[in-house]
């Protein structure tokens, strides 16, 4: 935004300031206009000289000339100021909107935060609720596996006494085949000296 003629960097206060004191030097001027009337009108009951009165005359003049000077000074001062209150006005009326914009952008962000925070939480509820499963499931087979370690062990055991049944069932039949050919041996001497018994006798 470009400055305004005549307008000083100190913004809206010193063009009030500026202001202010224009209006009492309007103020001083008119009274002393007043009080120069005054004079005239004293001087001319008391009969003044001419050169009195044209000296009078003359700071009457002077004195109305630099009040029509302040007085456009005034209204340059009045301009610059209804100007700057414009401007604040802008400028108020944007700051607002702003603010409105700002009020709405964070009430915006409250509540995505609010909500991302109630998504952790549910979130933080969910993964605690699966590592109590998986703490359970993880205690169930360990349990498992315990009972899969003493199956095993009995079955091992079992497997063993299986084999050492076998080595005895074995054993026992190496035996009982042994015992067998003994027996069938004994058998086949005993029948072949009958034989021969006979048939000596029938020789004879």
């Amino acid at each position: 935004m470009t400055t305004p003629l005549g307008w000083s960097p100190g913004g809206s206060g010193s063009v009030c300031l500026a202001f202010d004191q224009l209006r009492d030097v309007i103020e001083s001027q008119e009274e002393l206009i007043h009080q120069l009337r005054n004079v005239m009108v004293l001087q001319d009951e008391n009969f003044v000289s001419k050169e009195e009165f044209q000296e009078v005359e003359k700071k009457l003049v002077e004195e109305k000339a630099a009040h029509a000077k302040t007085k456009v000074l005034l209204a340059k001062e009045e301009e610059k100021l209804q100007f700057a209150l414009g401007e604040v006005e802008v400028l108020s009326k944007q700051l607002e909107k702003e603010k409105l914009a700002f009020e709405k952008a964070l009430s915006t962000v409250k509540s995505k935060v609010l909500q991302e925070s109630s998504k952790k939480d549910q979130l933080i509820t969910k993964c605690n609720e699966i590592e109590s499963h998986i703490i359970k499931q993880e205690d169930i087979l360990n349990g498992k596996e315990n009972e899969i370690k003493e199956l095993q062990q009995v079955i091992n055991q079992q497997k063993q006494i299986f084999r050492n049944h076998m080595s005895d069932f074995r054993i026992q039949k190496q035996q009982e085949k042994y015992m067998a050919q003994v027996l069938d041996q004994k058998h086949k001497k005993a029948s072949g000296k009958r034989h021969a018994r006979s048939h000596r006798h029938r020789e004879k």
